[in-house]
């Protein structure tokens, strides 16, 4: 894995960081937030970051002020969004830029895309509804984004099963990860190992971004 540059980034809401992985001449930059409960060393954006890089994607991972200030809680959504903000308005790239991230961060680059003049949203784990209330659907973010979308969601997961996503969002693709939960975690009796499941993340959101992303230039 390339090492990452880390960059300090001011934001309305505190001192963010920026994990930067560059990829040479890149045609696409995927900037990408952390989930509520965990920072980016999440193992699907690990994954992503060590990946990528190698096919020409530069991934640039921004870990939100609450995290970096060492608070156990995420504040509240709109915090998370002046981040994100702050961390696109700071990069300098040509290449074609899709922002989003895991759960809270795929939300977050759902709402922020269009301002920041994106190209694509990524989700994984995208946090339809919150656990056991479908009836709390948050399918109008990914609606609002007007870009096309890569949901990547485990076939387990507690706040939106694949087959709970409506097929009338437009631009949205999706990607299941087998027997896996939120995190997209597989239990151990899994057809697949969890090494195989974040090959599915890699390879699928490589595929999407080469095809709709950066092929679209």
């Amino acid at each position: 894995m390339i090492k990452a540059v880390i960059r300090t980034i001011s934001t309305p809401y505190g001192d963010g960081r920026l994990h930067v992985r560059r990829a040479v001449s890149p045609i696409a930059t995927l900037l990408l937030s952390h989930g509520a409960g965990r920072g980016v060393d999440a193992p699907d954006l690990m994954a992503l970051a060590g990946a990528l890089p190698a096919h020409g994607i530069s991934v640039l991972l921004f870990e939100q002020p609450w995290h970096v200030a060492g608070r156990k809680i995420a504040t509240p959504p709109p915090t998370l969004d002046a981040g994100l903000v702050a961390a696109a308005n700071s990069l300098r790239t040509q290449s074609p830029l899709v922002v989003g991230g895991r759960s809270a961060g795929a939300r977050s680059g759902a709402r922020c895309a269009k301002q920041l003049g994106a190209r694509g949203v990524l989700a994984l784990s995208f946090p339809l509804h919150p656990p056991g209330r479908p009836d709390k659907s948050r399918v109008e973010e990914l609606r609002g984004a007007g870009l096309p979308i890569l949901v990547v969601q485990g076939e387990r997961d507690p706040m939106g099963r694949p087959e709970e996503f409506p097929t009338d969002v437009k631009g949205l693709d999706m990607t299941v990860i087998p027997e896996a939960d939120h995190g997209l975690k597989v239990p151990k009796r899994a057809a697949l190992s969890q090494a195989e499941s974040l090959g599915i993340v890699v390879e699928s959101t490589l595929e999407w971004l080469i095809r709709d992303i950066a092929g679209s230039r």
